[in-house]
């Protein structure tokens, strides 16, 4: 979610959000806070049940074979139209784990796709700037309806915009991935570091496009925003936060912070992508190393296939992170029957996040009615199917949906688990 398509010779914008569920995210946001009252509880039909699967332990053994064969025929089918040169995915469930690895890391050297890579996990990095500023709130040392003026200053609408409107997109704040100053400048040297005031100052001058509250726009702001907040609050480093009060406590030990994240720690597949000035159709542009601290809080982290299992699941139940009663309140912060709630989203019961960085495309979905984590990764942020003006590679199957590769296989999974994530019909906004 986070790089989220750059068309400079195009468009010249970041796609907004959760690549494929960012339009139904955006359609279903909350318009004001009584219609948002009305809508709440729809997507997660139960969440103290949800919450009580904390205390649940699943088998770490492997899934039965019937299961275990349908994911990796579903995997395969979906391989042919996604535009990746190797993929990663894997499952868990209460009947048991699945996982694998699909495809090439280095087409170059044609070393093989391997379970335990790092990749760049882009937007997913919201969803732990999200968990922290729960865990803050549920510790009374700030509240989500804080206004960002007690926090940063200079900010357009400081006084009304809240920690809670940051987090669901509902600001009102320009994202400086849609500024093209900022794109002008990341295009021209895409290893140039950042710092977080200077991505606010990219943003903060085109701000407001509408009144917090009032309309949906993924923004990658808000999350910069929040993670300013956090690290206030708190006295120390982002890296540190999220070391202490997430990574620590669940054992994710292959998670590196977004201020840690310029190097990727091996092994490591490279990451392909479409934007940018220099890459073609015919030649796409290798992105591994290019600097993500451009995406700091909003997308900056890096991680494994392992590690965003265990996460998933406890993004989705709690487990290890929030109490119960805050995790309930997250899950009851999405407007029906599909949108974004606290720093991340939900669609028919699926909870979580996608994640794109040029380079990488990243899915963790949480399935919040068979208590199932399924997580994607691939190298390549290339969209494929029927993409409109997008940039795509030759041999394109525009007969398909468009999609990033990561949540083209992560959709086949699901509906192999017999529970598809499918994203509700598009409908004009009021």
């Amino acid at each position: 979610m986070t790089a989220i398509r750059l068309h400079h010779r195009t468009a010249r914008q970041f796609r907004p959000g959760l690549s494929v569920c960012a339009v139904a995210f955006a359609l279903a946001a909350p318009v004001t806070a009584q219609a948002q009252d009305q809508a709440q509880q729809f997507c997660v039909a139960d969440p103290a049940a949800v919450t009580a699967r904390a205390a649940i332990t699943l088998p770490d053994t492997p899934l039965p074979e019937a299961l275990a064969d349908a994911l990796d025929a579903a995997t395969l089918g979906a391989l042919d139209g996604a535009a990746a040169p190797g993929i990663i995915a894997g499952v868990v469930t209460p009947e048991g784990r699945w996982s694998g690895a699909w495809g090439v890391a280095d087409p170059e050297t044609e070393a093989a796709m391997e379970v335990g890579m790092h990749t760049r996990i882009g937007s997913i990095t919201k969803t732990f700037t999200g968990t922290a500023l729960m865990q803050l709130a549920e510790a009374g040392k700030l509240s989500l309806d804080d206004t960002i003026d007690q926090y940063v200053s200079g900010v357009p609408n400081g006084d009304i915009i809240t920690l809670r409107h940051l987090a669901s997109m509902t600001s009102g704040l320009l994202s400086y991935t849609q500024a093209d100053p900022f794109l002008d400048q990341f295009f021209a040297d895409p290893n140039l570091p950042y710092t977080p005031q200077e991505l606010l100052d990219f943003a903060l001058p085109g701000s407001p496009i509408f009144a917090p509250g009032e309309e949906f726009n993924y923004s990658n702001t808000n999350t910069v925003l929040l993670g300013l907040v956090i690290e206030q609050v708190t006295g120390q480093d982002i890296d540190t936060v999220f070391a202490s009060m997430i990574l620590e406590p669940l054992g994710l030990t292959e998670t590196i912070g977004p201020d840690g994240a310029t190097l990727m720690p091996t092994p490591y597949p490279q990451g392909f992508t479409l934007q940018g000035d220099a890459a073609t159709p015919t030649a796409p542009s290798n992105a591994t190393h290019w600097n993500p601290s451009w995406g700091w809080t909003a997308g900056g982290m890096i991680s494994t296939l392992d590690d965003l299992l265990v996460y998933g699941r406890s993004l989705g139940t709690g487990k290890g992170l929030l109490s119960a009663e805050t995790q309930q309140e997250r899950l009851r912060s999405f407007p029906e029957p599909a949108g974004y709630g606290i720093a991340m989203g939900c669609v028919d019961g699926w909870v979580g996040h996608t994640g794109e960085l040029p380079g990488y495309n990243t899915t963790v979905f949480y399935d919040t009615t068979t208590d199932t984590t399924v997580v994607v990764q691939a190298n390549s942020d290339i969209p494929s199917g029927d993409c409109g003006d997008e940039d795509v590679l030759p041999n394109n199957p525009d007969e398909l949906a468009c999609s990033s590769p990561a949540s083209r296989v992560f959709e086949a999974l699901s509906v192999a688990l017999g529970h598809p994530f499918s994203m509700p019909p598009t409908v004009p906004a009021e």
